[in-house]
């Protein structure tokens, strides 16, 4: 019998890729967690170390689940183990550091600084310990002019240029409708942490690793950076439509809004031979995909009286079968449910609560990623006490 793909990449019984490997991690809130919740996922150990009676600070933040515990702390944490820790306290920082002298990785984000004043700095620790790779996440990074201070996403959303590039012409700034810049923060340090390991397997070195939230922001921001930095233009906001091809946007159909997207000549004929116009692909200002650009309103204007007599369903039936990229523009509560995002295991069960799976895909390796839940805080407390007790003596 053949195993589908399906079947092979959500195969919980594989072993995963990072099996083995141990995480110290002192981060809290969103970038830094979302890191070390990756690195669980694709199977490290991870030991976070949280303020004693308080905890991460996102325990506290809603939306809450049914039996009071936050979704904002579960989503960011599963797979750990929590142990709570006075780091000012001489005793705790020698159990910290003892656990960080058996670990192959150390993530933080702090405001920089803060892990020196601890006694934690991570030059000293990869000096202390040279195979060990220390990730620092946070705002604008270890160095230059801006790098103390203060940053939550909105503001390094702000600071970016992504804020600014979002949203319609007529409008102001929008910010991007989830904390892109923390989790993109989250997603670099994992690559950065992923590539220090593979370094380390062919040179045996540890080192520190520092990732900041604008720097990960702003290399992202390709069509801007070409603007401003390739032909010395300043960027405008263009709503949902692509600035160099056309028809690339959102349109109006009879019930709700449908993305098209048309990325060449060839598939400007598959769109007017569906939409039931092919006389466009002759008329000069529709011939071309510069001519399309430069009258790209008044081809919105033509393509919603025919996207309007239907519904959005319709079209989007047609318009893939004729094969343009189209869809429908969902609510996440929409995609969530969809067959395509069930398939992929982007939504599993873990202790009775729906989370977001992994989407990286192995041939080889574990694909559900972890199946442990997002600790309470202080539950393995003892157990690393015990543990780490007498470990480096």
């Amino acid at each position: 019998m053949t195993t589908s793909l399906q079947d092979a990449h959500l195969d919980p019984a594989k072993p995963y890729p990072l099996d083995g490997i141990t995480v110290v991690d002192f981060t809290r809130v969103l970038a830094g967690p979302t890191c070390t919740r990756m690195l669980a996922d694709a199977g490290a150990r991870i030991i976070k170390i949280e303020r004693p009676g308080v905890g991460d600070d996102t325990r506290a933040d809603p939306p809450f689940a049914a039996d009071g515990s936050s979704e904002y702390y579960r989503f960011a944490n599963l797979g750990k183990e929590s142990i709570a820790l006075n780091l000012k306290d001489p005793e705790d920082l020698a159990l910290t550091k003892r656990m960080i002298a058996k670990a192959d990785v150390v993530v933080e984000n702090f405001r920089p600084g803060v892990m020196a004043k601890l006694g934690l700095a991570p030059d000293d620790l990869v000096r202390a310990n040279p195979r060990l790779i220390v990730c620092s996440i946070s705002g604008f990074g270890q160095y230059g002019p801006m790098h103390q201070q203060a940053a939550y996403d909105t503001v390094i959303q702000a600071i970016s240029g992504i804020m600014d590039a979002t949203g319609t012409p007529d409008g102001g700034p929008t910010r991007v409708g989830t904390s892109i810049s923390d989790i993109l923060g989250g997603i670099f340090g994992y690559c950065g942490i992923v590539t220090a390991l593979a370094a380390r397997e062919r040179t045996g070195k540890g080192t520190t690793v520092d990732v900041a939230m604008l720097d990960a922001t702003f290399s992202t921001l390709e069509q801007g950076l070409m603007d401003a930095l390739g032909v010395h233009e300043r960027p405008q906001r263009l709503g949902n439509r692509h600035p160099s091809m056309t028809p690339f946007d959102t349109f109006q159909a009879q019930d709700q809004l449908v993305a098209i997207c048309v990325g060449n000549d060839h598939l400007f004929g598959a769109l007017a031979q569906a939409l039931g116009k092919p006389e466009w692909t002759n008329e000069s200002r529709y011939s071309s995909n510069e001519n399309r650009t430069q009258n790209q309103a008044a081809l919105k204007k033509d393509m919603e009286a025919v996207l309007g007599s239907a519904p959005g369903q319709h079209w989007v039936d047609a318009l893939d079968a004729a094969g343009v990229p189209v869809s429908l523009v969902l609510n996440v509560d929409d995609a969530r449910r969809l067959p395509q995002i069930l398939a992929r295991g982007m939504v599993k069960d873990i202790a009775g609560y729906q989370v977001p799976g992994t989407p990286l895909k192995f041939s080889e390796w574990n694909s559900v990623g972890t199946t442990i839940p997002s600790p309470s805080l202080d539950e393995q407390g003892d157990a690393l006490r015990s543990e780490f007790a007498d470990a480096g003596k």
